[in-house]
């Protein structure tokens, strides 16, 4: 996939650094239930009369993608020829449907039955031990599964030196690792989601590539400096449309791709949060062909940010062998 238009010359393809497989197999209940709540109080802040259970049956009717044929479907309708998904490992603070091994399987039957559409980034947790760590190698090694994701809200910093092995092995492979930066849901811890806190495993593992999901997003001027001053530090813009920002998203956008960091930025949506207000034909097509958006950014910059940026980071992995194993 290139940047290049689609079939016909007219539509730009995407690649979408963050979407996740909407099942409940695959994303905690917990996770959905919060997700329901949170849209039933703002529904009723707004004066709409509607039950919460309602809400809920709603929401919990999105997450029933276990094959992810309607991701597909909807990534064909918005032009998005390939995803990462992320499988974040919640399994330390949520009841999960699934062992990590089994999550692990469904990850990889799901990439085989959409071949090419999905580079799977894992998710661990260092409190997982030797387990975890043998896990993550078994993905690389049988699954091919492309990178590696941590979710730190669930109580843990993404420099936690228990993580420095699972960081050999991106080094090994050449293998980006994805890590949250935000706010999250429910009990979660939000102190460890300030995108500062990679900041030394940056430094320790120069080798490994490391992208700040939401960066884009929340605590924007701290990604900002990270990507301009660590050459191995990205950030994506996923979740872009919900930006708190009073004048909205688009010139928000606007105003990041212009600070000179555009070979810094990947595109992304964190596809399917948010099926229930919007459709992701829709939200690219909006991205996409909004003039406040774009308005001043060249056009190659706008390749770059739409795929140019996540395929450079995928052809480190696909090179000749694995790299020299040394992270610092």
């Amino acid at each position: 996939m290139t940047a290049a238009s689609a079939a016909g010359g007219s539509r730009p393809l995407f690649l979408d650094a963050q979407v996740q497989l909407g099942s409940e197999l695959a994303i905690p209940r917990a996770f959905i239930e919060y997700q329901a709540d949170n849209a039933h109080h703002r529904m009723a802040a707004h004066g709409h009369a509607v039950r919460r259970d309602r809400i809920r049956e709603r929401v919990f009717a999105l997450y029933q993608d276990d094959d992810a044929d309607r991701l597909v479907a909807e990534m064909d309708e918005a032009g998005i020829a390939l995803a990462f998904m992320v499988a974040p490992d919640f399994s330390h603070v949520a009841d999960c449907a699934l062992s990590p091994p089994e999550l692990a399987r469904l990850h990889h039957r799901v990439s085989r039955r959409h071949p090419g559409r999905f580079r799977v980034f894992w998710g661990v947790d260092p409190r997982a031990g030797q387990d975890g760590l043998d896990l993550f190698e078994r993905c690389v090694t049988e699954y091919g599964f492309a990178g590696l994701k941590l979710y730190p809200l669930c109580g843990y910093s993404p420099s936690d030196r228990r993580l420095y092995p699972y960081f050999e092995i991106c080094a090994r492979y050449r293998l980006p690792v994805i890590s949250h930066t935000g706010p999250g849901w429910g009990p979660l811890d939000f102190t460890f989601g300030r995108p500062l806190l990679i900041d030394e495993a940056a430094r320790d593992f120069p080798s490994v590539d490391f992208v700040l999901g939401h960066g884009g997003v929340t605590h924007v001027d701290e990604a900002s400096y990270l990507c301009a001053h660590r050459p191995n530090v990205h950030m994506d813009i996923s979740q872009f449309h919900s930006v708190l920002s009073a004048d909205g998203w688009q010139r928000h956008l606007n105003r990041l791709f212009r600070q000179g960091l555009e070979h810094k930025i990947l595109f992304g949506t964190c596809w399917p949060s948010y099926r229930m207000s919007e459709s992701l034909g829709g939200l690219v097509k909006e991205f996409a062909e909004g003039t406040a958006v774009f308005d001043g950014v060249r056009r190659t910059s706008r390749e770059l940010i739409m795929s140019g940026n996540g395929l450079r980071l995928l052809a480190k992995a696909s090179g000749d062998g694995p790299g020299d194993g040394h992270g610092r």
